[in-house]
């Protein structure tokens, strides 16, 4: 079904004719991305509402992927991203200022050093100045953002639930209206136009709950949680689409298929997602033996294969356990 919002589609087509060229990150690729159509439908909210998307998921079920995805289909370079530490403060999302090199040039013999060559812009800082005119944006820029906007850029806080409780609610003002200052210079700069800006940037934000994160900002976002595609034709589109298999024919990744929803059935702390389950069938792909060992359904003869599935001592002795594996686990790792 088609969806009446129709600023992401989530199939991976690219819609922006002459688009700059997508570097890839790793070996992700987003025009490999599907998009279930109520995600497809979250994106689209946040997109004409001008508000900030909130994605939440076990580990390795595409949350970081979602955000090159809407970059790629929308036309853009990849996402301008702000990694989330235990250390980080809201004015690192905008900007960063170098005060020691400062200080170190300013004391330099009959040294007039300007404060701006000192500031380093950062993800959604970076990502408002672009979305100005260049006479406003250039002085700013460094050489290779120069004359590029105005444009709308996707960003991407990953991990925010890793940050300081106090970052959420210090960015509710900045992210609503899209401004910032830098303090050091009474610089201001603001995206014109509110939340119908056809440049005011994207935000994607991923959190893997591992706190709760401050009702203030919450009521702020668009919310979607990104369950793992449990169903057979979804892990079955996955694989085909995220990787070549030479080895595993259809009906040993079945079999393998079967082997996963097992592991993941049992009470473990940590069950394994998405992005375990396509290392372990790559792992089983580049196995001479593993189609032999599939086919003859002996799941204790793949144990080694096991600790890419489970993170933990106590989980593999469960899937040990229920596999019949009598040797303990120091002796099969």
């Amino acid at each position: 079904m088609e969806s009446a919002l129709e600023h992401y589609v989530g199939d991976g087509k690219r819609r922006l004719k002459n688009a700059p060229d997508y570097e890839q990150v790793m070996k992700r690729d987003p025009a490999l991305y599907i998009a279930k159509p109520d995600l497809r439908d979250a994106v689209n909210v946040a997109i004409l509402l001008g508000m900030p998307l909130l994605v939440t998921g076990d580990p390795g079920t595409g949350k970081t992927e979602l955000a090159h995805s809407v970059a790629w289909e929308m036309g853009q370079g990849e996402p301008l991203v702000f990694n989330a530490k235990t250390t980080s403060t809201a004015q690192e999302l905008f900007y960063h200022y170098d005060a020691l090199g400062h200080f170190q040039a300013s004391h330099l013999p009959g040294a007039e050093v300007d404060i701006r060559r000192y500031i380093e812009y950062q993800a959604l800082g970076l990502a408002i100045l672009l979305s100005l005119p260049p006479e406003t944006a250039n002085p700013h820029l460094p050489d290779k953002w120069k004359n590029k906007g105005p444009l709308r850029s996707v960003v991407l806080i990953d991990e925010i639930d890793k940050a300081p409780r106090d970052l959420p609610n210090d960015i509710l003002h900045e992210i609503d209206r899209m401004s910032f200052r830098v303090k050091e210079t009474k610089d201001e700069f603001r995206n014109e136009g509110g939340d119908s800006s056809p440049y005011r940037p994207i935000v994607i934000m991923t959190s893997n709950s591992e706190k709760h994160l401050p009702d203030a900002f919450l009521r702020r976002c668009v919310y979607y949680h990104i369950p793992f595609p449990e169903s057979d034709e979804d892990l079955t589109l996955i694989l085909s689409r995220r990787l070549t298999l030479k080895t595993l024919d259809t009906t040993h990744r079945e079999k393998a298929l079967q082997i996963f929803r097992d592991v993941r059935k049992l009470d473990l702390s940590r069950k394994p997602a998405t992005a375990e389950l396509l290392n372990w069938m790559v792992r089983l792909d580049r196995e001479p033996k593993a189609p032999a060992l599939l086919a003859s359904s002996n799941r204790a003869a793949l144990a080694a294969s096991y600790t890419l599935l489970v993170k933990n001592t106590d989980d593999l002795k469960k899937v040990y356990d229920s596999f019949g594996i009598a040797e303990t686990i120091n002796e099969k790792s």
